[in-house]
């Protein structure tokens, strides 16, 4: 696994590991199980029922951008599961449909699952149509059975397997009810099932369809039929696909399609999914019934009010203020570090490593290395122990039980106005909060974006605007004897954000975003899943970052030792004195390159020393959290957005953050405002 894939990989969802131990292997299996729907339906759950291999939960979309594999043993049979993007039809419209259509036609599993979410059947249900059109094995698993019930719906999944000819199951898989149906329904073959057709007999369309399907002599890894209807939809990559794999006929089959579009009055896709969902719509009436006034639950409630503006807004503000900065900045950036740095560090560690290396090492060079201002044991191990660790660790916490109940996709709905006024939609919100994590993994996120013009946006505002979890408990603990100086700083951290947004928006061209999010149930947190997110969040940031620490703490001793570090450093002191900073932040600034959240614990240390006065540290902390992404997010920028926009993005991050700390010391000393 490289690189790329280990940061995402803790991000990526699960729920409870229903099913034994198994290793995700890429080698081929005796049969392939590919599970599809929509996001947050419990794909990633079922995925880690069946194959036990361990990935985070997430309650929101966008998190199986790359494709999990995994294989488990079923009566002595190795069955390899996929776990596919979330898609919402046969018809790609993001990049992660494009690939989930490309796994069920190029791979050919032997079973396709199809999960849905149980209460919201009418709306999932034309895929499983597409899907048996399709000519797939396909095996319905209606999911999060428990909710619907709560809100007195009676399904009858038994009337569903007769109507489709497929095998349906009822489940909860968070508990795993149901799982053992499943498995045993899979260890036998799953026979393929035309379904009831979607677009009546007697329409000329369906006349149509039938020329095309006598018309295609190609293998397309799908049926004649779903190939026809792509077709007739406009989709250009079967389009393309027609004109090699049936060049005999490609010319009589496009002639056919433009003459079907152009004599019909409405778009054929829009005909063609009204016809699915009239269909869907008479099979749901006939198995399931609804109350006519359910009466809502609380929760349900409470999940209205996180996206109503009026209520919503003030639970945002909530959990910002007790689970970001009271519990992170506070209890985790102030208590914490002050025991293990002051306590242990400072008193302990460092005294008696640094007596160490001078009564054993004799050469100074050496000592310098390891211990003294910039060693690699009482600076760099001190940063990512004393205050870096403590500070993730609250953070991932937070984060996992916020994620857990599903307010995130709540918040995406809330905020979705808002972010189209910079050219983004409430599925920002994704990569904006991960980025709260680590910016480094979040850019990378920004490839589930469906544009390209939301990804560069949103990379820019990543690099800018967004300050990592490591870096945001220093700055909290750093204004923690400030209040209004946190409000100084938070208030020009969101104009930033709006404002630059906004002008990127107008700057960059492309159409304004379309916005769709599923929404999973509101749920209590799960102690469980908490902490086993945690554990492996923080385990992957610390054997990630610990290295990026030592290295830093290196590379600082080389640069002196060359004088490099040093000239680099007495380069920066003349726009930290321009922004009304003393000589010494700009090794703060310097340090910042490497680890942001480094650069900031150099601050804290300038904070200790006596140095940097009230609005010393509000600019300070203002223009370093603006400032130059670090290496790693660099270079991640440059991998996602390419050479020229990566270096570009970094040159105008470097000089936005100048200007706008100048902006805010002149705003400070010209009002005479002594924080």
């Amino acid at each position: 696994m490289n690189l790329f894939s280990k940061l995402i990989a803790p991000f990526k969802p699960s729920g409870s590991c229903c099913g034994p131990k198994a290793e995700c292997t890429y080698a081929t299996a005796q049969r392939k199980v590919a599970i599809v729907g929509n996001p947050n339906v419990g794909k990633s759950v079922l995925f880690n029922c069946l194959t036990g291999a361990y990935a985070t939960v997430s309650n929101y979309p966008g998190t199986s951008v790359e494709v999990t594999r995994g294989k488990f043993n079923l009566h002595g049979a190795e069955i390899e599961v996929v776990d596919t993007p979330g898609m919402y039809s046969l018809l790609p419209v993001t990049e992660e449909e494009r690939v989930a259509r490309n796994i069920l036609v190029q791979e050919k599993p032997d079973v396709v699952m199809h999960v849905v979410d149980a209460k919201n059947l009418e709306r999932m249900l034309p895929f499983t149509l597409q899907l048996l059109e399709a000519g797939l094995p396909v095996i319905l698993v209606l999911n999060i059975m428990d909710e619907a019930e709560k809100l007195g719906m009676r399904i009858d999944p038994l009337y569903l397997e007769n109507s489709l000819k497929i095998p349906v199951l009822a489940t909860v898989l968070t508990t795993g009810r149901g799982l053992d149906e499943l498995k045993m329904r899979l260890s036998a073959p799953v026979s393929i099932s035309e379904g009831p057709l979607s677009i009546p007999p007697d329409d000329p369309l369906e006349k149509q369809v039938q020329v095309l399907e006598n018309l295609l002599q190609g293998n397309y890894g799908l049926a004649k039929r779903a190939i026809g209807l792509l077709l007739l939809q406009g989709d250009e990559e079967i389009a393309s696909l027609v004109k090699t794999r049936d060049a005999k006929n490609a010319e009589a089959i496009m002639v056919l399609v433009r003459s079907a579009q152009s004599e019909d009055s409405q778009p054929l896709t829009y005909r063609i999914a009204l016809h699915r969902q009239v269909q869907t719509n008479r099979i749901v009436g006939e198995m399931m019934s609804i109350p006519s006034r359910p009466e809502l639950p609380l929760r349900e409630k409470l999940s209205r009010m996180m996206i109503n503006p009026l209520t919503g807004l003030p639970i945002l503000i909530l959990i910002l203020y007790y689970g970001i900065y009271q519990f992170v900045g506070k209890f985790g950036a102030g208590f914490l570090v002050d025991a293990i740095e002051n306590g242990f560090f400072e008193k302990v560690v460092n005294p008696w490593i640094t007596q160490l290396f001078t009564a054993w090492v004799p050469w100074k060079l050496i000592q310098e290395l390891f211990v003294g201002d910039y060693g690699i044991i009482t600076l760099g191990v001190r940063y990512a122990v004393a205050l870096i660790l403590p500070i993730v660790t609250t953070f991932f916490i937070a984060f996992a039980v916020i994620e857990d109940t599903g307010y995130l996709p709540r918040l995406g709905l809330l905020i979705d106005r808002l972010f189209k006024k910079i050219g983004l939609t409430g599925r920002a919100v994704i990569p904006m909060v991960l980025g709260l994590g680590c910016d480094t993994m979040a850019t990378m996120v920004t490839r589930t974006l469906p544009t390209k013009r939301e990804r560069l946006i949103s990379t820019i505002l990543l690099a800018l605007a967004v300050p990592c979890s490591a870096q945001l408990g220093v700055i909290l603990a750093l204004l923690a004897g400030h209040p209004t100086g946190l409000w100084v700083w938070l208030v020009v951290l969101c104009l930033v954000f709006l404002m630059v947004g906004f002008l990127s928006s107008r700057v960059l061209p492309g159409e304004p975003p379309l916005f769709y999010m599923e929404v999973p149930p509101l749920r209590l947190p799960k102690l469980s899943n908490v902490l086993v997110k945690t554990y492996s969040r923080v385990k992957w940031y610390f054997a990630e970052i610990f290295p990026m620490f030592i290295a830093a703490s290196f590379l600082i001793w080389l640069g002196r030792l060359t004088g490099i570090f040093d000239m680099l450093a007495k380069l920066l002191e003349s726009p930290v004195r321009w922004i009304g900073l003393p000589p010494q932040a700009s090794v703060a600034f310097l340090f910042g390159f490497f680890r942001r959240d480094y650069g900031v614990a150099g601050l804290y240390d300038l904070k200790s020393a006596g140095l940097l006065n009230g609005n010393q540290i509000v600019v300070a902390s203002v223009t370093l959290t603006l400032f130059l992404p670090c290496i790693a997010q660099f270079l991640m920028n440059v991998k996602e957005r390419g050479w020229k926009t990566g270096v570009a993005i970094s040159v105008f991050v470097l000089l936005f953050s100048v200007s706008v700390g100048y902006l805010v010391n002149l705003c400070l000393n010209g009002l005479g405002v002594m924080l």
